[in-house]
């Protein structure tokens, strides 16, 4: 139980009691409500990237398209990747992090609370630095990739001194900064702030993947910095690290950008696989089958993840015994990944199986993802590469990874924590419309990718010539992708409606597993009462649980010696917390006023040194007044 301190307001922030209206969302340190502003801005941004790949499937809807001209195209495909990698799948991810790491190990906050928030100020400018791209001469344009020598020319058709790629560069490296800053606060709060009781074998698949996923961006995301700082040396000061012509060496980029790149790979889809963990056995009641292999195989994909970065670049020339290496390493990756969707399989098979909207995207991603996964392994055989390689069967490929595995994975997310974050469940009936028109959609849309790829359409043209045989196909993609977006725009009125029209969920909807059921829905500001004291993996279930001399499952009389009694949540305690003597750090604006400076020193790279010159002295004044305020409370 925790106990009162003595309060203690931290210098420049206001006091705890400014709960409601715009500035306490401003200056929140709370984890929850971080998580919350994750969720809505990645969404956002999930509405741009997908209305840039309407505009994208329009062009190409039949040949010789003029919806786009070539350098709007090569602007709005590049951003598209970008926006979907960097300022969604990555930061739907962080949302569910943020909001439910503390809940699932039983802590009251994270490690560093200021730091979350600052991580997602961070994240907020750097997208928005991105995209204002759009407004000041040009939005970056040489794919989310940015190969070399391409992404260091400063001329964009007859335009000199294009700043396109400046703006990849530098947004990149500030969208890092929050993840990397993010990674570091959830690894110590993983490691140091589990409940007693809570031993790693203990922790649910969701943390587990978690702090896989948050190792792997610490350690890949200093690589392809690196990479961009070279980029902006070569752009900015006349270097020559990528320019073949003075030396440099154009493959050096390609070998420090998928050093990053594949690893990331894992690091968008790792999440969905943890949230997957959770939701299969609670709607199959059953318990995950083969929990601890299931969590040394996200252990070990975390390992390989950094080994075969190199079957991106089969064609570059690597020679045989290199693409011979990595090919067999790509084949070896396949092993942990299958070996989890097994263990999945076999967690469903002779279950109560329940098909609410989490089940059936539960479900959706393991075989959307079984789908990318065979089509990738055949990325591992060398000749097929050289034929697969840059052709619309890639695309397929990564499509059935990426939005098959990650988006579906993160939406039975959303459908399953949603009671938990605002008391009310979403419409099941429309939830089930959601996912058989985002299945079929996504199907029609990139499974004809395979077709394409094969029958030659290179990736990344903005317009072909009639009679090359690719036209229907295209245009039954086209249709795909518009009902895609007619599930989004399901999914958006169901979010509308149940915000106020929703069944009311209580504490336990599911029926579910892990300790974040424990307590209130939506929780109190300080998470728990008490903080629960851990017994088993999967406690909260053996609390509710036991088997009877036959083996059957039957309910634990309420407050018995297996009860809920450990754990009574009082939520009428009030939305403040109010009466329970825990103090928590107090809010603060200087996460924000720190974050605001990042995105100046990078117009100032790229427009006049002195902007650089005022963000520095925001950021630095940000982070004196930070330095000032407690930092224990």
């Amino acid at each position: 139980m925790a106990t009162a301190t003595v309060t203690r307001q931290p210098l420049f922030s206001r006091p705890r009691s400014s709960h409601k209206g715009v500035w306490s969302w401003i200056t929140t340190v709370d984890h929850k409500r971080i998580g919350v502003l994750y969720g809505f801005t990645a969404f956002a941004f999930f509405l741009i990237g997908g209305f840039e790949a309407l505009l994208i499937r329009a062009q190409l809807a039949r040949p010789n398209g003029h919806v786009l001209n070539a350098n709007q195209y090569d602007q709005v495909f590049t951003m598209h990747g970008l926006t979907m990698i960097f300022l969604v799948v990555m930061p739907l991810s962080a949302a569910f992090f943020n909001y439910l790491i503390p809940l699932m190990i039983g802590a009251r906050d994270v490690a560093f609370p200021r730091l979350n928030a600052f991580s997602y100020w961070v994240f907020l400018f750097g997208g928005l630095f991105l995209y204002s791209s759009f407004l000041l001469g040009g939005a970056p344009n040489g794919g989310w990739f940015g190969y070399a020598p391409l992404s260091v020319q400063k001329v964009t058709g007859s335009v000199p001194f294009a700043h396109n790629m400046d703006y990849y560069a530098i947004g990149l490296i500030i969208l890092g900064i929050a993840s990397t800053v993010s990674a570091v606060n959830l690894v110590v709060t993983i490691i140091n702030m589990r409940a007693p009781g809570m031993s790693f074998f203990r922790m649910p698949v969701f943390i587990w993947m978690a702090l896989v996923v948050q190792l792997l961006l610490v350690f890949a995301l200093p690589i392809v910095t690196i990479a961009l700082f070279l980029l902006l040396f070569d752009r900015i000061l006349g270097t020559s690290f990528y320019i073949a012509s003075n030396g440099g060496d154009p493959v050096l980029w390609q070998h420090l950008f998928w050093l990053f790149g594949h690893p990331e790979v894992y690091i968008l889809v790792l999440p969905a696989m943890g949230i997957v963990s959770e939701i299969l056995p609670t709607f199959s009641r059953k318990p995950l089958f083969g929990y601890p292999v299931v969590v040394l195989s996200g252990i070990a994909i975390g390992f390989m993840g950094f080994g075969v970065w190199a079957h991106h670049m089969f064609a570059t020339g690597l020679g045989p015994v290199a693409n011979s290496a990595f090919a067999v390493s790509t084949m070896f990756i396949a092993v942990p990944t299958g070996v989890k969707i097994f263990n999945w399989l076999a967690t469903m098979w002779g279950g109560r199986l329940r098909f609410d909207p989490p089940m059936l995207f539960a479900i959706g991603f393991v075989t959307m993802f079984v789908i990318g996964g065979l089509s990738g392994v055949t990325h591992a055989l060398v000749p097929h590469d050289y034929q697969q390689t840059d052709t619309y069967y890639v695309v397929a490929h990564f499509h059935y990874v990426l939005f098959g595995g990650a988006i579906f994975g993160l939406f039975g997310g959303i459908y399953y924590w949603w009671p938990k974050i605002y008391g009310r469940k979403l419409s099941g009936k429309l939830g089930k419309w959601h996912f058989w028109l985002m299945l079929i959609g996504f199907n029609v849309t990139f499974g004809p990718f395979h077709i394409l790829g094969l029958q030659g359409m290179p990736r990344r043209i903005y317009t072909y010539a009639p009679g090359m045989g690719w036209d229907f196909w295209n245009m039954v993609s086209t249709v795909g992708s518009f009902m895609i977006a007619g599930s989004i725009l399901v999914f958006i009125y169901n979010a509308w409606h149940s915000r106020k029209y929703g069944e009311i969920a209580g504490n336990d909807p599911w029926d579910a597993r892990t300790i974040e059921w424990m307590t209130s829905s939506p929780p109190p500001e300080h998470n728990f009462d008490q903080i629960p004291v851990v017994h088993a993996l999967d406690d909260f279930w053996h609390k509710k649980y036991v088997e009877d001399k036959g083996g059957k499952l039957v309910p634990v009389p309420a407050g018995g010696e297996n009860g809920h009694s450990e754990q009574a949540p009082e939520h009428e305690a009030g939305e403040h917390g109010g009466g329970h003597g825990i103090h928590l750090p107090s809010p603060s604006y200087m996460p924000i006023l720190a974050a605001v400076g990042l995105p100046l020193i990078g117009y100032g790279l790229i427009y006049g040194f002195y902007i650089s010159i005022v963000g520095g002295l925001i950021l630095l004044g940000g982070l004196y007044g930070w330095a000032f305020e407690p930092g224990t409370e």
